[in-house]
C-alpha cells in the first residue's frame, strides 16, 4: 500500500498491473501496512486462494486492516461531505471492514524454519528478519520441467543490534533474490544511544523549554521500542516525572499483542523479563483510548510526551497533535523512522517551513529533530550481512525494490562490488521472467 505519494497515493493503490483473480497463492512477509494494506482491495477485486504468513503476522493483520479500513471509510465520508457541496458524485474507498474481515478467513500460518508445501511444485519456508514481531524473509523452491529454482524475497530486513528482536536468521543459498533497498546508502548510527537521544529531547522540550515532545511512531515496532527505551531510562532512575501518553487505540492494541511472543525477543530481553514482567511499562504512562480524551489532550499546558500513530503522520490521531503543537517554538517534532519525502514526516524532516495539515496551513515554529539510530530497517551493513550467508557466484539475479531509486543505483554499485553479477532495479509493474528453470 503506498503512503505519503501525495496526489499519486489513490492512482497507485488502485492500478494492480495484473489480474487479482488469476493470482494463485499471495505469502507475506510481514505486518506493516505498506506490504499488506492493499489486501482487503486484492480480495475485494477477485483474489480468492490462501495468504500464507506467520502466526504473530495474521494476529497483528487482524487489527492492523481493520484500523486501515476504517481510515479509508473515514477519509471517504469527509471527501464525499465536500463533493456533496460541490455538487460533485461520491467516491468509494479502497475497501472497507467487511473486505478486511474476508482477508482474515484466507489467512494460513506457517512458522519459521518449517518447510511447507503449498502447492505441488512449490515449497515456502520462512526464515526470522528481525524487523518487526513476525516478520520473515521468504523462500520459495519452484519445481517447473523438471528443473528446481530457489527464490528468496528479504522481506524487511531489521537490525542486527536491535534493542527488542533476534537478528535477522542466516537462509539457504538462492537462485534468484529480491531485496528491500530502504537504507542501501547509510549508515546508521549505533542503537545503544537511542535512550540517552531520547532522555535528551525530553530534558531540551519538557523541563528546559516546558513544551511537549510529540512523536510519531508506527503502531507496530517503533512504538514498543520506544516505550522499551523509556522503561530502560526508568529502570536507570534517569527517567524525568513526567507525563507520557500514548495515543492510538492501535498501538495499544499491537503493544499488547507483542507481549504475547516474547520468544521473538533479544536475549539481553529474555532476561530482563526475569526481573521485569512488562518491559513497556513504566511510572507516568497512560494510555489515550477514546478520541474524546485525545481531544483534552491538545488542550493540555502541561508538558509531557505524546507518542501517537502514524509513523509518516500521514493519518490518525499525531496529525491532530502536531497541528495543535507546531506554532510553538517550545514544542518539538522528533521524527523516530523513514518518512516518503512527500508525507507530514517526511516534508518536517526536510526543514519545511510551511505545511498544510487538513487544509489548512501552518508555520512550522515547533523544533523539528529525528533520532536515526530507532530504524527498524537495516542499513547498508546489516543488508550486506544478511547477504553474506551466500554464494554470490550462484546467485542468478538479485533484484533491488523497497527503495528510492537513487539509494537503490548506489546499493546496486556495492552489490556489484561485492560480487554479484547481476543485479537490476525494476520498474512499477514491469513483468520479468525468470527463464528456463
Amino acid at each position: 500500500m503506498f503512503q505519503g505519494m501525495g496526489r499519486e497515493t489513490m492512482r497507485l493503490n488502485s492500478e494492480w498491473g495484473f489480474e487479482p483473480a488469476e493470482i494463485d497463492y499471495v505469502v507475506i512477509s510481514h505486518a506493516h501496512i505498506d506490504h499488506i494494506g492493499l489486501l482487503p482491495r486484492l480480495v475485494k477485486d477477485g483474489y480468492a486462494g490462501k495468504i500464507y504468513c506467520t502466526p504473530p503476522t495474521a494476529a497483528l493483520a487482524g487489527i492492523l486492516l481493520r484500523d486501515s479500513a476504517r481510515i479509508q471509510e473515514a477519509d471517504v465520508q469527509h471527501v464525499n461531505r465536500r463533493r456533496d457541496r460541490e455538487g460533485r458524485p461520491p467516491v468509494e474507498p479502497l475497501y472497507t471492514e467487511e473486505d478486511a474481515l474476508r482477508v482474515l478467513g484466507l489467512l494460513e500460518t506457517v512458522d519459521y524454519q518449517q518447510p511447507v508445501r503449498i502447492d505441488p511444485d512449490i515449497e515456502l519456508m520462512y526464515t526470522d528478519c528481525g524487523h518487526i514481531i513476525g516478520s520473515a524473509a521468504v523462500h520459495l523452491k519452484i519445481r517447473e520441467h523438471d528443473k528446481e529454482a530457489r527464490l528468496t524475497f528479504s522481506g524487511d530486513v531489521g537490525r542486527y543490534r536491535d534493542v527488542i528482536l533476534r537478528s535477522p536468521d542466516t537462509f539457504p543459498q538462492a537462485d534468484y533474490i529480491i531485496m528491500e533497498s530502504t537504507y542501501g546508502d547509510k549508515l546508521h548510527e549505533l542503537a545503544q544511544p537511542a535512550a540517552d537521544k531520547l532522555l535528551a529531547h525530553i530534558r531540551h522540550t519538557c523541563l528546559e523549554k516546558k513544551g511537549r515532545l510529540v512523536i510519531p511512531a508506527f503502531s507496530v515496532g517503533r512504538t514498543q521500542e520506544l516505550l522499551f527505551l523509556l522503561n530502560r531510562l526508568e529502570l536507570e532512575r534517569r527517567l524525568p516525572e513526567l507525563p507520557y501518553y500514548v495515543d492510538s487505540p492501535l498501538s495499544i492494541s499491537a503493544t499488547e499483542l507483542v507481549k504475547r511472543y516474547p520468544e521473538n525477543f533479544n536475549s539481553h530481553v529474555q532476561q530482563l523479563l526475569r526481573k521485569d514482567e512488562d518491559v513497556f511499562k513504566f511510572r507516568g504512562l497512560e494510555y489515550i483510548r477514546e478520541a474524546a480524551d485525545s481531544i483534552r489532550l491538545n488542550s493540555t499546558k502541561e508538558p509531557c510526551v505524546i507518542i501517537s500513530a502514524s509513523g509518516m503522520a500521514e493519518a490518525g490521531r499525531v496529525k491532530h497533535h502536531i497541528a495543535h503543537s507546531i506554532g510553538n517554538p517550545a514544542n518539538t517534532i522528533l521524527i523516530t523512522g523513514y518518512c516518503e519525502p512527500e508525507s507530514l514526516g517526511g516534508r518536517l524532516r526536510r526543514g519545511a517551513r510551511q505545511v498544510s495539515i487538513f487544509g489548512t496551513h501552518y508555520e512550522v515554529k515547533a523544533e523539528v529533530a529525528a533520532i536515526e539510530s530507532l530504524s527498524a530497517h537495516g542499513d547498508y551493513e546489516d543488508l550486506s550481512q544478511w547477504l553474506a550467508c551466500q554464494d554470490p557466484q550462484q546467485v542468478r539475479k538479485l533484484f533491488l525494490v523497497h527503495g528510492e531509486y537513487d539509494v537503490q543505483v548506489s546499493f546496486r554499485d556495492r552489490l556489484i562490488r561485492k560480487g554479484f553479477l547481476d543485479v537490476e532495479i525494476p520498474a512499477l509493474h514491469q513483468e520479468i521472467g525468470l527463464g528456463e528453470l
